[in-house]
């Protein structure tokens, strides 16, 4: 009689149940990922608006986000080809540039900042000996605050605030630096400028839409390898007891919510912590084709726009994170007003806005987050939500996917399972 198989369901199709499932599937255990939409992806998904294959949400990629590359090359889908590697650059249209030279770090970050353009030489210094002095600490602060709390105290009050640490907290909290965590910022610090492998700095533009990044090639290699897909499916019911999780009527051995936190609390209302949210909103505006932008990403620093990213053949892509003035205008007005910041010359021949209400958490001080492990030894979570080292990030998505698949697979082999 043939031996039987572990049996675990992955609840959510985003990139963190993506990451689980190709992980527990791997690892030779019966895989069943379940995913409300008719698409895989979650937040970072491909759709199809007016004929067109957009993306969701206009999500930047850095180098550091290992384990989300090696995801992809584990699967086939090969980085280099897929994105474009740019070193680092914070272009503003008020003459503010800061360019990371290709050269070994630490010396990339240095001479970046040292050549800033737009910043007087003695802030210059002043941040580079800060910079060396977190270093120092390991990017560990003593106490947890705001950044803009940290910035005040670090001196750090003048362009290079405004025009690089403001912005860069805004793009990866999502949250704004009278509010955000230092020490979240400080950890993605460690990880990108603060990072001993110059790579780490490196942005990783698309040149493909998000579904072929990591969606469809994680479906094909979880359908290739025997694991079963559910999408459409919105699971409404789940029991959890001693032999076993009862998922809508279906026995599984064990199970891993991978939704956003507040659907897995719906599922698991033992999860007790609730949270702030964080909107974003990706504004698409089509111009003739030869328009462009110096570099493929700049920071609009404007009353509504913060980043814009050059899709290619006269499609921009508008980016506007946090709370602001922005949610009061409707998409028509939302989108007049960023034309009229980007200040091209020129009318969209077409336009798209997408917003999320809830994008990520409200990465403030002393945020709370759960971890994979549930009071039930059968019951595990990831999301992005889950992984307390990071903000709300894909990479943060991810590893917490790897990481709850891991914890079963260890497991399945102690004989407790």
């Amino acid at each position: 009689m043939p031996e039987q198989r572990t049996t675990v369901a992955v609840i959510g199709g985003g990139w963190a149940g993506l990451a689980a499932a190709v992980e527990l599937t791997a690892a030779g255990i019966d895989t069943t990922l379940f995913e409300a939409g008719r698409v895989l992806g979650g937040r970072a998904r491909t759709v199809s608006i007016d004929g067109r294959k957009l993306d969701n949400g206009q999500h930047i990629l850095l180098g550091a986000y290992r384990e989300t590359l090696a995801l992809m090359r584990r699967l086939g889908a090969d980085p280099e080809r897929l994105f474009e590697r740019r070193s680092l650059q914070v272009i503003e249209p008020d003459g503010f540039h800061l360019a990371l030279p290709r050269w070994p770090a630490p010396l990339n970050v240095a001479w970046g900042l040292l050549t800033t353009k737009g910043v007087g030489l003695r802030e210059k210094l002043a941040t580079a000996w800060w910079m060396e002095g977190i270093k120092a600490k390991k990017f560990q602060l003593d106490n947890d605050t705001t950044v803009a709390a940290w910035l005040d105290a670090a001196g750090q009050t003048g362009r290079l605030r405004r025009h690089l640490w403001e912005p860069l907290c805004l793009a990866a909290l999502n949250t704004p630096a009278e509010q955000a965590s230092a020490q979240l910022f400080a950890n993605v610090l460690r990880d990108s400028l603060g990072s001993a492998r110059r790579a780490d700095t490196d942005l990783l533009l698309p040149r493909v839409d998000f579904g072929q990044l990591l969606a469809e090639p994680a479906r094909d290699w979880l359908l290739a390898h025997g694991a079963e897909i559910r999408t459409g499916t919105r699971i409404e019911e789940l029991a959890a007891g001693e032999h076993g999780v009862d998922i809508d009527g279906c026995r599984f051995d064990g199970t891993i919510i991978a939704t956003a936190a507040q659907h897995a609390t719906k599922l698991w209302p033992a999860l007790t912590a609730r949270y702030d949210y964080e909107p974003i909103a990706t504004v698409y505006l089509q111009f003739g084709a030869k328009t462009g932008l110096p570099f493929p990403l700049i920071n609009l620093a404007r009353k509504h726009g913060q980043w814009v990213v050059d899709r290619g053949n006269g499609l921009l892509a508008c980016v506007l994170s946090g709370h602001g003035a922005w949610e009061s205008l409707d998409d028509r007005a939302l989108a007049e007003a960023l034309e009229r910041e980007l200040g091209l010359g020129e009318k969209a021949s077409w336009q798209k806005v997408i917003r999320e209400k809830r994008a990520t958490l409200s990465a403030r001080p002393g945020l709370l987050r759960p971890g994979c492990s549930t009071a039930h030894s059968r019951v595990f979570l990831a999301g992005d939500y889950t992984w307390a080292d990071y903000p709300a990030t894909l990479e943060g998505a991810v590893r917490s996917g790897l990481r709850a698949a891991r914890r079963i697979i260890d497991r399945e082999l102690a004989p407790a399972w």
